[in-house]
């Protein structure tokens, strides 16, 4: 089957306009995360911006937020940056529909490339869709509501571009992604060693976020990714190990509040000794990958 241009409108403008009527306490909040990174939480989901006024050294948008949050996104931007201002790019931990809600009017508006992993390419260039969530997953309320969420692709076309595969992120030179795959087949993390800073996306995140009561209250808790978009939980717990042993002293995620110093130490090192038991669903659609 053909794709037209005009079938990618459409499909863009869908997931432009599905707001999803969930919200937390946190919603609105920004906050600094640490030297030139800041997170702004939409609705349920973390958006980053790392960089700072002065055009010389710009700024980086990291993920996208959820559906219709571009004008949210945009009154950061003027707060923060200026009111003309715009990332030099955007970069994507991965493509679930709460990270790249308003990517694609985001991009076209700025006119900025968008970065992301080569196995995230499908879901973004309006190819493949990911696996549907899994509502039989052991978990809360929003396991069970999970089937309601868009798993479609969107499409940005020429905006994208792949990570290159040395490790290097386009416009931030002191910053490093990593591999975090489980989550998504590309899902990535982006780590700054000068003073060890994390932006996980959804490889772990600090709110248990198949509880649609702690993730209302923004209910701290150091937590594996969310359970019903999870579909390799190897890859997940090895990635989680992964981000363990760069012994991060801030991270942000996907979801939920910031973590520094020795909370997220504890409780990131107790994730990797307990992952199998802590996160890892007894029972669901993709739990024997484990095995």
């Amino acid at each position: 089957m053909t794709v037209t241009n005009t079938d990618r409108e459409f499909e863009n403008k869908m997931m432009d306009d599905r707001y999803i009527p969930i919200t937390s306490v946190k919603s609105g909040a920004l906050q600094t995360v640490a030297e030139r990174v800041s997170c702004l939480t939409i609705q349920v989901v973390n958006v980053c911006f790392i960089g700072n006024r002065e055009p010389a050294d710009g700024w980086v948008l990291v993920d996208a937020g959820m559906p219709d949050s571009a004008e949210t996104i945009q009154q950061a931007v003027r707060e923060q940056f200026g009111e003309h201002s715009k990332p030099k790019a955007i970069v994507l931990t991965h493509g679930h529909f709460d990270h790249v809600g308003a990517v694609v009017e985001l991009a076209e508006a700025w006119g900025v490339p968008v970065y992301a992993h080569e196995q995230e390419l499908p879901y973004v260039t309006g190819k493949q869709s990911y696996p549907d969530p899994d509502a039989s997953v052991e978990g809360g309320l929003l396991a069970k509501l999970s089937p309601l969420f868009p798993n479609e692709p969107v499409n940005l076309g020429k905006h994208v571009r792949a990570l290159s595969s040395d490790g290097t992120v386009p416009e931030l030179p002191e910053w490093r992604w990593v591999p975090t795959p489980g989550h998504s087949p590309g899902h990535v993390s982006l780590f700054r060693e000068a003073d060890r800073t994390l932006i996980a996306g959804d490889a772990f995140v600090t709110v248990r976020q198949d509880s649609l009561f702690k993730v209302v209250l923004q209910y701290e808790e150091i937590c594996g990714p969310p359970r019903y978009f999870t579909t390799d939980w190897k890859a997940a717990k090895a990635s989680v190990q992964r981000l363990e042993a760069l012994k991060p002293a801030a991270a942000v995620t996907g979801h939920g509040v910031p973590v520094f110093g020795d909370e997220l130490a504890r409780g990131l090192a107790k994730l990797t000794e307990d992952f199998d038991h802590a996160a890892v669903p007894d029972y669901g659609r993709y739990v024997d990958r484990m095995q």
